[in-house]
């Protein structure tokens, strides 16, 4: 596809995919080039971004059906699934938010984007082999992380694409669109689970030992389930997508001048990407129990752990005019702005994905049996609830509402001010946290829980669409703030960061399901959202505010 500058005057030279002119605040440039160089990258952009969060989010309902279908795991060691699912993602984010200015806009979204093959097939390969040791399983899981990476680079591209007026509400469609991605995915795998999508090529199905269920009720026992589908479906999609993203994006040569050709520009994304799964194979290593691991450290410690050894590694090992780019966006590190903002982010992002990870395997666990005391009086918690609703029809809900509100977040935004609307959904979410943690303590206490089941998605909902107006809010703030060579760092960074709430909330909660006292987890969230809430206006309201209301 051909790009033409149609402005008067000289310009630097351009190619078909290399936009060498670009001034999206010049408002002439914008009418009668910009905006439909820039929409058509954004539109392109958002179904790969959906792919990443499906692929990286899956682990949340596979390990459900596997449950199910019986794998010999713990409850625990399913959680740790999911979690290192999440840290991984999270952890991928760090060099993904540098890899636009090194690699290219369209050279990093397609890699990126077909490097997603690799996990899908190879998480539908190990899920039909039920006798694979654990820690094949947590290297898929590990592997599924590229996906959670792209969200950085991705939000960091459409970011440089746009003009100021319009940060909030481009980012907040690409984003919001893109998170249905966590949606379509707890959709589609129960579905594409049903049947045998790709005949014998796609291995024997499996029969359920407990009742499943999709987004139309229950599955019963007995039934025979393709849960490796849950991985090969993606094929389907990320084929095409990986060449839409080579022949219809751009590269902008102002934000992007020295990626070399499209072999030095994979190359740099590759070595990136390689030396962060480094630190956050080591971390989690020390995390995880035996055999997996050595478990000497906690979550608390293994997570700052990773993030400050993948931030050494990348600023250590950068060569050539790689040094360079990356020292100047380390540049980021010095703005105050950056680390509240990151907190901020972790508020609303990181809730949203955090619960998308944690919430289908906290219904089961909770709502899927009953909780009665044993001859001496203590709380048992094994007997199959007859009356349990399905973890796999009803968990997509809070994730589509708080997906779909995201660009009304920065539309709003774009409108009133980032800050209010971050204040505002603070707020909203330190109420509902806290009223989630009370109900799971009923639940937790009864021999009939699915009484409590209604109020208790009613108040998730609650917080997931709370959480996807404030992605937008935070995104819009970020926009304003940073000049247009910061803002995509800051960007990628803060989505980072705020992204291991996919590894704190499934070890959260499932910690202190195990510990029976599952509100805990809950009323923690809450607090750290009223400290966040108290640092939004102490930065951005108050009177002798940083910055009014951005």
């Amino acid at each position: 596809m051909t790009t033409t500058i149609d402005i008067k005057g000289p310009l630097p030279p351009s190619n078909d995919t290399d936009v060498a002119d670009w001034r999206p605040e010049d408002e002439a440039f914008w009418a009668s080039t910009g905006r439909r160089i820039a929409y058509r990258n954004l539109w392109i952009s958002v179904p790969s971004l959906l792919c990443g969060f499906a692929v990286w989010g899956m682990w949340g309902i596979i390990t459900v059906q596997m449950l199910n279908l019986g794998f010999p795991f713990s409850q625990a060691e399913l959680f740790s699934l999911t979690a290192i699912s999440g840290l991984a993602g999270a952890t991928m984010r760090i060099p993904a938010s540098f890899l636009i200015r090194l690699a290219g806009g369209r050279n990093t979204i397609f890699l990126t984007t077909a490097m997603l093959l690799a996990p899908a097939i190879g998480t539908g390969i190990v899920l039909q082999h039920k006798d694979w040791p654990l820690w094949s399983f947590q290297l898929m899981a590990l592997w599924s992380g590229v996906g959670g990476g792209n969200f950085a680079s991705s939000m960091s591209n459409i970011s440089t694409f746009f003009p100021k007026r319009l940060q909030g509400t481009a980012l907040g469609l690409n984003a919001g669109l893109g998170n249905f991605g966590v949606t379509s995915m707890q959709i589609v795998i129960p579905l594409v689970m049903t049947v045998g999508l790709f005949g014998g090529f796609g291995g024997e199905p499996m029969t359920l030992v407990k009742d499943s269920g999709w987004i139309f009720g229950k599955i019963p026992a007995g039934t025979p389930t393709w849960i490796q589908n849950a991985g090969f479906a993606w094929l389907l999609s990320l084929v095409p997508l990986a060449a839409l993203c080579w022949f219809g994006m751009n590269n902008l040569k102002t934000v992007s001048p020295n990626t070399g050709g499209a072999i030095a520009a994979f190359l740099k994304i590759i070595w990136l990407y390689t030396l962060s799964f480094v630190p956050a194979g080591v971390g989690l290593y020390l995390y995880l129990p035996a055999p997996t691991g050595l478990g000497v450290l906690n979550m608390w410690l293994a997570m700052p752990l990773i993030i400050v050894s993948t931030l050494l590694v990348l600023k250590l090992t950068a060569f050539g005019p790689m040094k360079e780019s990356i020292a100047k966006q380390f540049e980021i590190f010095r703005n105050r702005h950056t680390w509240a903002l990151t907190l901020l982010y972790m508020v609303t992002f990181g809730s949203f994905i955090g619960f998308s990870m944690a919430l289908p395997l906290a219904i089961t666990v909770i709502f899927g049996v009953s909780h009665v005391p044993d001859a001496s009086g203590v709380m048992q918690h094994v007997l199959k609830n007859p009356n349990a609703p399905s973890a796999l029809t009803y968990a997509w809900i809070g994730p589509f509402i708080g997906a779909a509100v995201r660009p009304l977040g920065g539309w709003i935004s774009d409108r009133i001010g980032g800050s209010i609307v971050t204040q505002i959904i603070s707020a909203l979410m330190v109420v509902a946290s806290a009223a989630v943690g009370y109900v799971m303590l009923l639940a937790y206490r009864s021999a009939a829980p699915e009484q409590y089941f209604l109020i208790f998605m009613v108040l998730f909902v609650v917080l997931f669409t709370a959480s996807g107006i404030g992605n937008g809010s935070t995104f819009r703030t970020i926009g304003v703030i940073f000049d247009r060579q910061q803002a995509g760092p800051v960007l990628g960074w803060t989505s980072a960061v705020a992204a291991y709430g996919a590894f704190i909330a499934p070890v959260v909660i499932g910690a202190q399901i195990k510990a029976a006292t599952p509100q805990l987890a809950m009323y923690g969230f809450a607090a750290f959202y009223a400290l966040c809430l108290v640092l939004n206006w102490w930065f951005y309201l108050r009177g002798k505010a940083y910055v009014k209301n951005p």
